[in-house]
């Protein structure tokens, strides 16, 4: 009998790290919640009353748009996007989707037929193997020789016949790494000489560490033949429940990306396009105060770390959200990450949820964007004094 889509791959794991919560009591010891990296807090006063005007002054707010998104935002978008990569991107690059989920699932349709392949660099974003089990495509883990960061060389022995696309996220969920400009180049030249699509996600792009554009990618006159970029508004403007991402690619992908956006959703929520639009237009310094505070945490936790390496552990990878560490224990990650919701209150994710079948057994991910240097203290110390 053959298993329907959604049986050939795994549960939610945001969802399932949630039930581990059942039944357990925190009124003691708060939770100290890092399993997710999506802010919890709504998005800032100023663009929700914004939002609230909208609702009541904007006819549209309220009504199908367009499938490919609001021309204001696309238009938006492409301008930003020029002058931060310092390339020629114009409104007709660019779709804006419900979320940058929806974006990379768009992508893939539009690139791979049932038992096609894709290159995922491991650890990888669940959600990105989620939706190629479901779509019957292959995934193709890509093993980092040292640290986290791939290599292009790497990838290039695992090109098949059937390989459609090389995914790349940076900064990095869930290491946190942020890929150098010319780890980026070399996978660019690689999908462009193997006639494959090279798509880079950027969701966390605003929290990048580094001054100025990560890659140069945009540059290059020929991108459009290559490149797909996602993004999400939901990380810049806490905007999650708006859901509001976007894919820059060419106009001819997008053509077909249409297809597949009027078949499940037919346009983007119109009033959190809106939103995302007067954010990219009057947030600028807000949105900058927010990088700094996420740099800061992520500070915060390399000042801590020497307590737990004294311990055995490693911090493999910090950035953007996240710190990615190996843990000393003769356990595998995802009974120690049950455990730590029971003897530590602290609710993460195992690196068995980033990984192929059986791997990630020392790993666990910290999402630190919604805990302060206080909440980050607190969990040292509960990490310090946990044994399993």
């Amino acid at each position: 009998m053959t298993l329907p889509r959604t049986a050939t791959t795994f549960a939610p794991p945001v969802m399932e790290a949630r039930r581990w919560l059942d039944g357990v009591d925190f009124s003691d010891r708060p939770l100290i919640n890092v399993s997710q990296a999506a802010p919890v807090d709504p998005p800032p006063l100023a663009m929700r009353q914004a939002m609230a005007q909208m609702i009541v002054e904007m006819d549209e707010t309220h009504l199908y748009g367009p499938v490919l998104g609001l021309p204001d935002l696309r238009a938006e978008v492409a301008a930003q996007w020029s002058t931060a990569y310092s390339g020629k991107i114009s409104p007709q690059n660019v779709a804006i989707t419900s979320g940058c989920n929806q974006a990379f699932t768009a992508a893939i349709s539009t690139l791979c037929a049932e038992g096609d392949e894709v290159i995922l660099p491991v650890p990888y974003y669940f959600n990105h193997r989620m939706w190629l089990d479901m779509a019957g495509v292959k995934t193709v883990p890509l093993q980092a020789e040292s640290g986290l960061t791939p290599s292009a060389e790497d990838a290039a022995e695992l090109i098949t016949n059937k390989t459609r696309a090389i995914v790349l996220v940076t900064p990095n969920n869930p290491g946190g790494v942020e890929y150098p400009a010319d780890v980026v180049a070399g996978f660019a030249a690689l999908a462009q000489a193997s006639g494959i699509a090279l798509i880079i996600d950027e969701t966390y792009r605003d929290f990048d560490s580094r001054e100025g554009a990560p890659h140069d990618l945009f540059k290059d006159p020929a991108w459009q033949d290559t490149l797909i970029q996602l993004y999400s508004f939901s990380k810049a403007y806490r905007l999650t429940g708006h859901r509001v991402g976007a894919m820059v690619a060419s106009p001819e992908r997008l053509a077909e990306v249409e297809k597949f956006l009027d078949t499940v959703t037919i346009c983007p929520n119109q009033l959190g396009q809106h939103a995302a639009l007067w954010g990219m237009r009057n947030l600028g310094d807000w949105l900058a105060g927010e990088r700094l505070e996420i740099l800061d945490r992520r500070a915060a936790i390399e000042e801590q770390f020497p307590r737990l390496a004294s311990l055995g552990w490693e911090l493999e990878g910090c950035g953007a959200y996240f710190a990615y560490m190996k843990h000393p224990f003769e356990v595998r990650s995802d009974d120690l990450a049950k455990d730590l919701v029971k003897q530590a209150g602290v609710l993460t994710l195992p690196g068995t949820m980033f990984m192929p079948d059986g791997s990630g057994q020392q790993h666990l991910r910290v999402a630190f964007a919604n805990v302060d240097r206080a909440g980050i203290t607190a969990l040292f110390d509960r990490l310090v004094d946990y044994q399993p």
